[in-house]
């Protein structure tokens, strides 16, 4: 969908057309500035207007009741864009007017172009079949489905792109084609193609495979500090989910993390960007990482390969590890040629364990980490002391890893600030960070631990309000 597709224009005929409320108020606002920006600016005020009109007709008795966008809501709307033409004022303003002008046309029984998500859908219906149901498990499939030939989606001078439907067709293709990047949301990889230039043989688009966007609960056996097994409850999340669909469960199961998602991205890039993608990428400041690994979190691989004595079924073998030994060196992973990753299992909090995560960037929203540091702290039944830590560390070393020096420092210390003030002083044990355009390695050491010490504070907060 585009721009222009935007326009009431049925004949095509410029003379004939009705502007979009989103365009008309770019108009009347002088919101337009250069070819370059103006279509991504009137496609994200497109959006959020078209969001809000559908979400506030079936509440609202008439269009004239419908919900008014706020400023906020607009601001959020377009974060994800860049203006260096006419300044983002006359732009906000346009955004706020878009409901006016909409709800004026409803009253002259003015037809507006009904944007929703099913036409989108319906568009690109010629190129999708029936998916599995995104409750669907991913185990659910079989583990020998037998193999045919599976079309590319597009074959041009040699270069492949398979859009697989189902984990069946997933494990087929890349068992058959070992060494082919697996293209998720795109966010980052799609960097290679138009900065760095990079020809990609064989391309494996993700997007059509909905068991790999469920997520569920399951039980799971996890160590305590005192190595004696409890039975928890896990939240499996799969490595196709986007940001935007892992948010309400998030919210659910750990608010915490994801307030986080408030100073990741923007709404464009959380719609695309996939859990799985952040992980895979192995950049030492993704921020995800950190999070998991401070929430003791699993990763479920899977690895693909021909069946030699059944050539027409396709052979595969899962590994669940701690996300810990996941990393092994800067954009290196346990993953290997024919291998993706299935899902995230993350063991949910218990009343005794207590979460922090603080980010530290340039900007303070859309900004990529100059370090993060996220620190899960287990307290015994009393509250006065730490039983367990498990600290995440980003944009302090070639890899996200887990600050067990500090860790260990902290098990067994009494809930006080002093014993996070003296932890600190054993991170440069664990990581030497490095100086780059975003932070130097002293500004990074003295941050994070000042972001120990400063947990350690809200804990004593949390722990003196809950024995208040």
């Amino acid at each position: 969908m585009t721009a222009s597709y935007l326009a009431d224009n049925p004949e095509h005929h410029p003379e004939r057309a009705m502007l979009h409320p989103a365009q008309q108020a770019m108009v009347e606002c002088h919101g337009s500035q250069c070819g370059f920006c103006t279509p991504g600016f009137v496609m994200s005020l497109a959006c959020v207007y078209e969001n809000n009109r559908m979400q506030t007709s079936s509440e609202a008795a008439n269009q004239s009741d419908a919900k008014q966008l706020s400023y906020d809501e607009v601001v959020a709307s377009i974060s994800g864009n860049l203006c260096r033409c006419t300044g983002y004022r006359p732009i906000i303003e346009a955004g706020l007017l878009m409901s006016d002008i909409g709800q004026k046309r409803e009253a002259e029984h003015s037809a507006v172009k009904d944007l929703t998500i099913s036409l989108a859908t319906d568009a690109m219906g010629s190129t999708k079949e029936s998916a599995v149901s995104a409750n669907a498990p991913a185990e659910a499939e079989s583990d020998n489905v037998e193999s045919t030939a599976i079309a590319p989606a597009l074959n041009d001078a040699g270069r492949r792109l398979y859009i697989p439907k189902s984990l069946d067709e997933l494990n087929q293709i890349l068992a058959a084609n070992p060494q082919a990047t697996i293209w998720a949301g795109g966010t980052d990889l799609g960097l290679s193609v138009t900065q760095h230039l990079i020809d990609h043989d064989v391309i494996i688009q993700l997007s059509g495979i909905e068991a790999l966007k469920s997520w569920s609960l399951s039980d799971a056996t996890s160590n305590t500090s005192t190595d004696e097994q409890t039975q928890s409850q896990s939240l499996v999340l799969g490595a196709g989910m986007s940001y935007k669909q892992m948010l309400p469960v998030l919210e659910q199961y750990f608010p915490r993390f994801a307030q986080v998602f408030e100073r990741i991205a923007s709404p464009q890039i959380r719609n695309m960007g996939t859990i799985g993608g952040n992980i895979a990428n192995a950049s030492p400041i993704g921020d995800l990482p950190p999070i998991l690994l401070a929430l003791d979190a699993s990763i479920h691989l899977r690895h693909c390969a021909p069946n030699r004595e059944e050539p027409s079924h396709v052979s595969y073998t899962d590994e669940i590890i701690p996300l810990s030994a996941f990393f092994l060196d800067y954009k290196k992973t346990k993953l290997q040629a024919g291998s993706y990753i299935v899902a995230i299992h993350i063991p949910l909090m218990q009343d005794h364990q207590h979460l922090f995560i603080h980010k530290i960037s340039k900007r303070y929203e859309d900004d990529i980490s100059a370090c993060l540091l996220a620190a899960r702290l287990d307290v015994s039944a009393d509250g006065a002391i730490i039983d367990n830590a498990k600290l995440g560390l980003g944009g302090m070393a070639a890899i996200p890893l887990l600050a067990v020096h500090c860790q260990q420092a902290l098990i067994g210390q009494a809930t006080d600030v002093a014993s996070f003030e003296q932890a600190a002083q054993v991170l440069s044990a664990d990581v030497t960070p490095m100086t780059d355009v975003r932070a130097s390695r002293e500004y990074r050491m003295h941050v994070v631990q000042r972001l120990l010490v400063k947990c350690g504070k809200q804990l004593v907060a949390e722990m003196q309000a809950e024995s208040a």
